[in-house]
């Protein structure tokens, strides 16, 4: 797999979607990314999104919300809740569309160390149903593709610091 290579796994008649990508930034700081919350509004989404709100508390029983924004000021909100305690070895957290509330999945996130300063991560999302699945999958894709572009670009900035 190369650095830039998003890897979108949708089995049919699974109810998981697995999301694999490096990243050339070493684990600690693709950790610091995918956590701190004016990071994490700086690369979620499509670039066509706006992300106007950004909430991130990454402990057990922390919130997570997050409020995008199109070009015709039309608006999109997720939220969800952090379970365990986050780590690069496993963060877990529920993930909700407010756009059709009720139907929550349960990422996981593991980050791989892959060496010379590259890190990997492995995401799973688990749907209640298939249905759901596919309905995420179909509108998920492109936006996961950028937003890990994006943060390419963060992961960058954050070398000299």
């Amino acid at each position: 797999m190369n650095v830039t290579d998003t890897l979108v796994i949708e089995t049919p008649g699974t109810h998981a979607i697995t999301i694999s990508r490096e990243f050339d930034a070493p684990v600690d700081k693709v950790f610091r990314a995918m956590t701190e919350p004016e990071l994490i509004a700086r690369w979620m989404g499509p670039r066509y999104l706006t992300n106007t709100e950004m909430t991130h508390d990454p402990r057990h029983g922390g919130t997570w919300s997050l409020v995008q924004r199109d070009p015709d000021g039309n608006e999109y909100a997720f939220r969800g809740v952090i379970h365990g305690e986050p780590t690069p070895e496993l963060s877990m957290r529920t993930f909700e569309w407010l756009g059709m509330p009720g139907h929550v999945s349960l990422e996981t996130l593991r980050l791989v160390d892959l060496g010379d300063g590259r890190t990997r991560a492995d995401s799973v999302s688990v749907f209640t149903s298939t249905e759901d699945r596919d309905g995420m999958a179909a509108n998920m894709t492109s936006g996961v593709v950028e937003g890990y572009e994006r943060l390419d670009e963060i992961l960058a900035d954050l070398s000299g610091t």
